[in-house]
């Protein structure tokens, strides 16, 4: 894979891979996964996985191309794929799924390990301290950042944080629903 692919497309593959387990994934949980495979995509080749970039939110990092596209199911399982909208037949149609074993092999870890994880506990995974979102959201006190995008940059030399950080405790929490973060 050279360029990076639409991120509806990746979230397609998780939540097939989520199905193959028996796990329900909601928007919010979905979007931790996604940027979770984003930045290990990263680490390991050095490329963007996904096109457009991650945005912090009041839960962690969201991509608004795929929330947008699951929006609709709230804080309930997603149950059935995101489409694209054609705008030369007005129809929706199915996302071609990508094949690059990298991105497939990336989708496969994360869930593996991942997976089983509540929302919650992944809004702690992507909180941690000295994190792509933590240092988002505290460098927005000083510096502008329009809709605190989490660039590639901040992902690749932050995300390590996401294990050796101490975290927030979200576990016995039950967040349901994302939205933008507001300073």
């Amino acid at each position: 894979m050279t360029k990076p692919v639409d991120p509806r497309a990746v979230a397609n593959l998780l939540l097939k891979e989520a199905r193959s387990r028996g796990e329900c994934v909601s928007n919010l949980k979905l979007q931790k996964l996604l940027f979770l495979c984003h930045a290990l995509y990263l680490m390991r080749t050095g490329r963007a996985l996904v096109r457009g970039s991650f945005e912090a939110w009041q839960y962690g990092p969201v991509h608004r191309e795929a929330y947008d596209a699951f929006k609709g199911f709230g804080a309930e399982p997603i149950t059935e794929d995101a489409q694209r909208f054609d705008p030369v037949t007005g129809t929706r149609q199915p996302i071609v799924p990508p094949t690059d074993r990298a991105l497939l092999d990336v989708v496969h870890n994360v869930v593996q390990f991942y997976g089983g994880k509540s929302p919650g506990e992944l809004v702690d995974i992507t909180h941690a301290k000295d994190g792509p979102w933590d240092h988002v959201v505290r460098s927005a006190k000083t510096n502008a950042n329009m809709a605190l995008k989490i660039s590639d940059e901040v992902i690749a030399e932050r995300f390590k944080y996401l294990w050796f950080g101490k975290q927030p405790n979200y576990k016995d929490q039950n967040p349901d629903e994302d939205a933008p973060l507001v300073a």
